[in-house]
């Protein structure tokens, strides 16, 4: 496994991050706990988690990823610094989650106590802002008309963030967390906080984790370009379009216990007429080049110039095996250039 450097933070992340949202309604505790240590065993040493988690989000259900991890932390306390552990503070929006509160800088010192006494730790190695508060162009938000940009206020905006930015900063120097990260952003929004973490001395972002696969691809070229040239990591949920890149839904089929059958809090954003086209398309790749299309979607945005690691997830240690093993991978040039006949024929398929 392939160690990478977390944008400017000077952190080793594995090429592949574990993600957890599942972990509490689709995988119980030992499942949870199964799935690190063979993710340890395969060189993954990066873990990725959420307050809210795990998803679809529920009152009942809430924060049990967390827990799951701190029951794991527990029985391992010798291999706290084999891992970079990091979580994410939740937007407006979820009202079991801190009353629903946006993000401030009161809020997050808040939830970074919370979510440490859940994960049994005394530190997170990153804690990222899971979604803005300003209307977002992200879970298909991104077609025109839908936002009006004009009407934000930004001077609220930047004040906004400097409060953010100084809750963070009481929390960096407590020693409760080393950096800071963000997700759902864009590239207006990284380069406001890296300039207000400039101004006035404050902690600067070191990534970003925003949707990107092959169905998903809004974040090339503006949000890319900002990350490789501001030395932000580049984290990539959700790389298998919550599953449909696993091709688990062609011809119509919604397995019993997957995400499409769930109520979603974003809704089924993701099924559409064109998604399911451009699937076909990308499984006929994969087909004829003796992949899966779970690995050829993988490998594809590993090799992508600017990812630095991608969030992986898994319901099964067989899901897990094949997922890890796909960034063993490489694409040669036959293979890109039939990817890309798919995607300029599909580029925004939801």
């Amino acid at each position: 496994m392939k160690n990478v450097t977390l944008g400017s933070s000077g952190l080793q992340v594995s090429e592949v991050c574990l993600g957890t949202m599942t972990w509490g309604l689709q995988n119980t505790e030992s499942e949870a706990h199964q799935q690190i240590d063979y993710a340890l065993e395969r060189g993954v040493n990066f873990l990725d988690t959420a307050e809210m988690y795990p998803v679809p989000p529920s009152s009942e259900k809430y924060g049990l990823t967390e827990q799951y991890i701190g029951t794991w932390l527990q029985k391992n306390p010798h291999k706290r610094t084999d891992i970079i552990l990091a979580s994410k503070i939740a937007g407006i929006g979820v009202p079991w989650v801190r009353n629903g509160e946006g993000i401030s800088g009161k809020e997050v010192i808040l939830a970074v106590d919370r979510s440490l006494q859940r994960l049994q730790t005394d530190y997170l190695d990153l804690f990222q802002l899971h979604w803005i508060n300003r209307s977002s162009p992200h879970f298909s938000r991104h077609w025109p008309g839908m936002i009006n940009y004009a009407s934000f206020d930004v001077e609220r905006e930047k004040a906004e963030h400097l409060d953010i930015l100084s809750g963070l900063d009481q929390c960096v120097k407590a020693g409760k967390i080393r950096h800071c990260g963000l997700s759902n952003e864009t590239p207006w929004g990284i380069n406001q906080y890296l300039q207000l973490a400039k101004d006035n001395g404050l902690p600067r972002m070191v990534s970003v984790q925003n949707e990107f696969n092959l169905l998903h691809l809004t974040d090339l070229p503006h949000v890319m370009e900002t990350c490789v040239l501001e030395d932000i990591a580049y984290l990539p949920w959700s790389p298998l379009a919550g599953g449909a890149l696993s091709g688990k839904y062609r011809n119509g089929a919604k397995p019993e216990g997957c995400r499409w059958t769930m109520q979603q809090r974003n809704g089924i954003f993701r099924d559409t007429t064109l998604s399911h086209l451009a699937i076909e398309e990308y499984y006929q790749v994969a087909k004829a080049n003796n992949l899966s299309l779970a690995q050829l979607s993988l490998a594809w945005v590993n090799q992508y110039h600017g990812v630095t690691s991608t969030i992986i997830g898994a319901t099964s240690m067989q899901q897990l095996a094949e997922n890890i093993d796909a960034f063993e991978l490489s694409l040669d040039s036959d293979m890109l250039a039939a990817v890309e006949r798919v995607y300029r024929q599909y580029p925004v398929p939801f």
